[in-house]
């Protein structure tokens, strides 16, 4: 398996062929999901080889987005299945990714811990610092592709989303399910103020 390989490969069609007004599904949340997953596997102890499956599967995980929104997890477990054997992927291997990928469809659905690994890390962030500003991001997206129309119905959908929400690793629920409770409590304050 040629890890560095795919990982050039996929990122540079990432980079070419995204749509540029992805202002959440972005090269750069790519790149966030790959640090909190390196740093997930670390904290969970996973294997060489499975830290590898799992960096692959979060380059591939939003491919999708490249032809469309709708269904992008399966999109991207095509893209994954289309051009890994060129990196001497086994379809073992690629079939643990694809479920990986599969994962992080909402609501996730994790069957083992390289699942629950990269479901935390895609959604990493509602237990950070920079929650506003990346969940802003994705408002801009949501609002650009006609799902939203204001902040007031952003809010509401925050709120729903956080309160269903779950981490699925004792590293997660370690490190960010209370950040994750104080922003809950704040947008639970702000759309209890709207009459």
């Amino acid at each position: 398996m040629d890890f560095k390989a795919s990982e050039l490969f996929i990122l540079e069609k990432l980079k070419k062929e995204l749509p540029p007004n992805l202002y959440y599904h972005s090269f750069n949340h790519v790149m966030d999901v790959l640090e909190a997953a390196r740093t997930y596997g670390r904290l969970e102890g996973i294997s060489e080889h499975e830290n590898k499956l799992l960096q692959t599967a979060v380059l591939f995980h939003d491919s999708g987005f490249i032809i469309q929104s709708k269904d992008h997890e399966e999109i991207g477990c095509e893209i994954a299945r289309a051009n890994l054997p060129n990196f001497d992927y086994s379809e073992n291997d690629i079939t643990t990714i694809c479920g990986m990928i599969m994962a992080t469809k909402i609501p996730q659905t994790p069957h083992n811990i390289l699942e629950e690994i990269i479901c935390d890390s895609d959604l990493d962030y509602l237990g950070r610092d920079d929650f506003w500003e990346i969940g802003y991001n994705l408002y801009k997206e949501l609002e650009i592709y006609g799902i939203l129309t204001d902040e007031r119905e952003w809010n509401k959908l925050q709120l729903r989303f956080l309160s269903s929400h779950t981490y699925f690793t004792k590293s997660a629920k370690k490190n960010r399910q209370p950040k994750k409770e104080m922003h809950t409590q704040k947008i639970m304050e702000i759309v209890s103020g709207y009459k």
